[in-house]
């Protein structure tokens, strides 16, 4: 497989990703927030073909939930009560970006069941339909930051590699600075100085803020090398010739060439931001309860009566990896394309 169609491919999977937690609300069963607090802890559950009597069904089911004899605290399935899945069935309402709101949803069961595939937490939320929602913050928070880090460091590389002189020294040590203090240990020095307790619309934009402000400095070094570059070659000397301002030989002929790194180092970024929401959140410094994040559903981890006694609470840690995977594959797509395109120019 070339490297054209491993970008294709991440590109695809990645809007999948994307889409899918938009349309969260369609897709989770339930309501972020909804609890059910007769089944605290209750484990994965899954959809049935066969009921306990060996009898095939058609149409999937799920078995109801009772509390173990013998035992606190745990459940086993059923088999008095059986509750088919239905598709494309009302639900718990929900916003699509904030501004549709609808209550139909992928799948769900009739009320009094339930279908917990990822099982719940300590307040009986579906496990699976936070995660999902979860997605929500750690994704577009890193990829918000990262947009934020590449313009930055788009501005600050241009402003320094064509200026020159002593904005091209300061912007630099600057950059320097921010290059060589390790960027999660100032991230989390300077969240530590900002309020703790905030809503949760303002800790996603503090969080999305703080990543975006202190991690330009690599996109900044990058982007001046190739100014650098371009700012002496015929097509910008004869423009300037002409009488060309700086504004337009900036617009026009310098942020084009930068474009190239600009999408590598935003796709290079993107995932590594995302691991600093995760963490930022699971240390409680990012979006905290109700709303969640694939960071504070995570932090359940910490208490280890729930690390041994309720395994699927980690299940939410999987599902950055396939994004991130999928991040990786495409930065390193773009970056061998990159490459390329540099071995061509210097041949």
């Amino acid at each position: 497989m070339n490297q054209h169609s491993r970008a294709v491919i991440s590109g695809v999977l990645l809007l999948a990703f994307h889409a899918v937690v938009v349309l969260a609300g369609f897709f989770a069963p339930y309501n972020y927030a909804t609890q059910d607090r007769l089944h605290p802890h209750a484990p994965p559950m899954s959809a049935h073909f066969f009921d306990c009597s060996g009898k095939f069904h058609f149409w999937p089911f799920v078995y109801g939930l009772k509390d173990k004899e013998g035992s606190f605290g745990q459940y086993e399935r059923d088999c008095d009560s059986r509750y088919p899945v239905r598709f494309f069935a009302r639900g718990d309402r929900y916003a699509i970006a904030g501004a549709f709101s609808l209550d139909v949803h992928l799948f769900t069961v009739d009320e009094p069941g339930r279908i917990f595939l990822l099982g719940t937490d300590g307040f009986g939320r579906d496990q699976f339909s936070r995660t999902l929602y979860g997605g929500q913050v750690s994704l577009f928070a890193g990829l918000l930051a990262a947009g934020i880090c590449v313009a930055v460091g788009m501005l600050a590389g241009t402003l320094a590699g064509f200026y020159g002189g002593w904005l091209d020294a300061t912007l630099m040590r600057l950059a320097e600075l921010c290059i060589a203090i390790p960027a999660l240990y100032l991230l989390l020095a300077v969240r530590s100085y900002l309020p703790l307790q905030v809503e949760p619309a303002a800790a996603f934009a503090l969080v999305v803020l703080v990543i975006g402000s202190v991690t330009w400095g690599r996109p900044a070094r990058l982007v001046r090398g190739v100014v650098l570059s371009a700012r002496e070659r015929n097509f910008v000397l004869a423009a300037r010739g002409f009488g060309a301002s700086s504004a337009y030989l900036i617009r026009r002929h310098l942020l084009p060439e930068t474009l190239s790194v600009s999408l590598t180092q935003l796709a290079v970024l993107v995932p590594q931001f995302i691991m600093f929401e995760i963490t930022l959140s699971f240390l409680g410094l990012g979006v905290g309860e109700p709303f969640p994040s694939w960071g504070n559903l995570l932090s359940q981890a910490q208490q280890y009566h729930n690390l041994v006694s309720y395994w699927w609470l980690l299940l939410p840690g999987l599902a950055p990896i396939p994004v991130l995977m999928a991040y990786y594959a495409l930065s390193t797509a773009l970056q061998r394309r990159l490459d390329l395109k540099g071995e061509e120019i210097i041949g």
